[in-house]
């Protein structure tokens, strides 16, 4: 079976879209969207009508957006966050965004084909906040491979 990687981050925004602390970031979030499409490993991302997902809620708070997507491999994911454009844009987070004293992304491998949900993603979210990162639910800086990746290893020590 082959694996795709999901990714979920969230952001707690400053203020509501519509207010004018918030103008910078909304102006680039079509462009950085559209860039993740056109990215290498790029498969799916978490869109309502209007093209982007900031009016989906995942949590209570109005102010918390979510981000989903999926990659082909981690390295494609990395490749797109940490590079170019969008690492300007991440590197201006601060402006826009609180920190959370919460895990603010967590990724993890999928069956090829299928898409995450919501709850998965919230699970996902909690799993690495309440244990850490495991095979479940992981990070960039503690990453876990796929699923048949590691049975291929296992095999390979025997």
């Amino acid at each position: 079976m082959h694996y795709q990687l999901a990714q979920v981050n969230i952001a707690k925004a400053k203020a509501p879209l519509d207010q004018p602390l918030m103008q910078g970031f909304v102006e680039q979030l079509e462009h950085i969207n559209a860039l993740a499409e056109r990215s290498p490993g790029f498969i799916w991302r978490l869109q309502d009508d209007s093209g982007d997902a900031t009016a989906i809620q995942l949590f209570d708070d109005p102010l918390l957006i979510v981000n989903l997507s999926v990659w082909q491999s981690l390295a494609a994911l990395k490749d797109y966050v940490y590079s170019g454009e969008h690492l300007t844009v991440l590197r201006s987070k601060q402006h826009w965004f609180d920190k959370l004293a919460v895990a603010n992304l967590a990724l993890w491998w999928i069956p090829a084909g299928q898409l995450p949900t919501l709850a998965a993603a919230k699970q996902a979210l909690q799993s690495l906040q309440e244990q850490g990162a495991t095979g479940q639910a992981f990070s960039f800086a503690r990453p876990f491979a796929a699923p048949s990746l590691l049975a291929v290893s296992e095999l390979a020590v025997r």
